[in-house]
């Protein structure tokens, strides 16, 4: 019989090593671990489901690219992919996938395999975008992100923080409940409607002041969606000491992004949007140096494990439209991101010439300052007719009055906006997209600028 040291020692030896090829439970450290490997060391899990393949040969754009898309394209001509991006359909297939194969045993997944395949989708999205994945970590949305450096900083009255006109208007919301709320001190400074470059450099150099805390500068603003030259306005603030947040909510998927070489302090992009990653999957990049101040909005497990393990899990949550990047990741690299990147931006310039053209007018600012979202103003008898003297403004209820009428006669989604006193359509071009809608667009718009006509006389 043996004795109870023996016992103990077998026991002891039974469980000093877990089984080959398991995870342990909630394993932060080892996630802290692997996401810092390099390439060659690395070793990624595998994936429990299959992936769609993808064919660059038989790819092309347009009317064939659409079955790779839910949009109901047979009864909506849809030319607003900047609001909220269009998903891939395989990678909501995928999400679902990763639902699935979740819920067959969902604490298997959770405790044992999450962390582990949340560092392996965060290191390809590194890869995509140019930067350590150590600086790198997935969040919901964009706001969320910006709320998250924001809320990070810790900002208290008489702290200074500097933005542009163009600004994202949830930003701004932020920044002005800071300011009522803790005294924070906002500056905005205007961008005059058309300006260049180097018109832009100008005013942040010259408006700038010494002691601000924050920049923030939208990489391709909403409603002005020029691509900023953001490189050169995080240089002059970083020659005053000035750390900047770049709100990229279009950026990615919208033009190449090597997020390290731009130098910025925190950067922040949607991956639902240009990329077509299913809702609620963005990325927060923050510069080496400011990862130990970067708190996650959310205490869970992972809190004060570093900064990796703090935003890995947040509690329990869907996790699938993160996992399902490696499908839309997939897309891109078989497709190719320049060509992806070329004839976005080279339709919706070819579409502004047209509706120029068609109108009689043109756009806000020079073609080539615009990516694959461009601002077309509509002719002024579209606003004239709602004008009931001189002195009305051409506001917000005059834009959404035309865009109204295109949503609900034309099935044309396109945004319309008032700029400068003028009316503008912002219209998008993605994979999808063809020449002969935009041209759908002019005609349909010719025919409001007739209906005008008839009852002005």
């Amino acid at each position: 019989m043996a004795a109870c040291g023996d016992v103990v020692a077998c026991r002891q030896n039974i469980f000093a090593k877990k089984p080959v090829g398991t995870e342990g439970v909630m394993e932060y450290d080892n996630a802290n671990y692997i996401i810092g490997l390099k390439n060659d060391e690395y070793v990624p899990p595998k994936i429990p489901i299959a992936l769609p393949h993808f064919d660059e040969k038989t790819f092309t754009f347009g009317a064939e690219a659409k079955k790779h898309f839910l949009i109901d394209f047979k009864n909506w001509t849809f030319l607003n992919h900047g609001a909220f991006g269009g998903v891939l359909k395989e990678s909501l297939d995928i999400a679902r996938d990763w639902q699935i194969y979740i819920e067959k045993q969902p604490l298997r997944f959770v405790d044992r395999e999450l962390l582990t395949h949340m560092v392996y989708i965060t290191r390809r999205l590194a890869g995509f975008l140019c930067c350590d994945p150590r600086d790198l970590v997935l969040v919901p949305n964009a706001t969320e992100g910006i709320n998250t450096v924001i809320r990070s900083l810790k900002l208290c009255k008489g702290d200074k923080v500097f933005y542009l006109n163009t600004c994202y208007y949830a930003v701004k919301k932020l920044l002005r409940h800071l300011s009522a709320e803790d005294g924070v001190e906002i500056q905005e400074a205007t961008i005059p409607f058309p300006s260049y470059e180097d018109d832009i450099l100008s005013l942040v150099e010259t408006t700038l002041q010494p002691g601000t805390k924050l920049a923030v500068f939208s990489h391709i603003p909403s409603v002005i969606p020029i691509i900023m030259p953001i490189s050169r306005l995080i240089g002059i603030c970083h020659k005053r000491d000035v750390p900047v947040l770049v709100d990229g909510a279009h950026a990615l998927g919208a033009l190449p992004l090597r997020i390290a070489e731009l130098g910025a302090d925190y950067y922040v992009a949607n991956a639902h949007k240009w990329l077509c990653a299913p809702k609620g999957c963005a990325a927060l990049y923050v510069a080496d140096k400011h990862k130990g101040s970067v708190r996650c909005l959310t205490v869970s497990g992972g809190f004060g494990r570093g900064f990796t393990t703090e935003f890995l899990f947040r509690g329990l949550r869907d996790y699938s439209p993160y996992l399902a990047l490696h499908t839309v990741l997939d897309f891109w690299e078989t497709v190719s991101p320049d060509r992806i990147y070329n004839h976005n931006t080279s339709l919706a310039h070819k579409a502004a010439t047209l509706l120029a053209k068609c109108w009689d007018t043109d756009t806000l600012f020079p073609l080539y300052m615009f990516g694959p979202m461009v601002l077309v103003r509509l002719p002024d008898l579209l606003w004239q007719c709602q004008v009931a003297n001189g002195n009305d403004e051409v506001d917000k209820p005059k834009a959404e009055a035309v865009q109204e009428r295109l949503h609900c006669e034309s099935a044309l989604e396109v945004p319309v906006k008032a700029v400068n006193g003028k009316l503008y359509v912002r219209i998008s071009a993605h994979v999808y997209n063809e020449l002969n809608e935009y041209k759908l667009l002019a005609d349909a718009v010719l025919r409001l600028v007739e209906l005008c006509k008839d009852n002005s006389s």
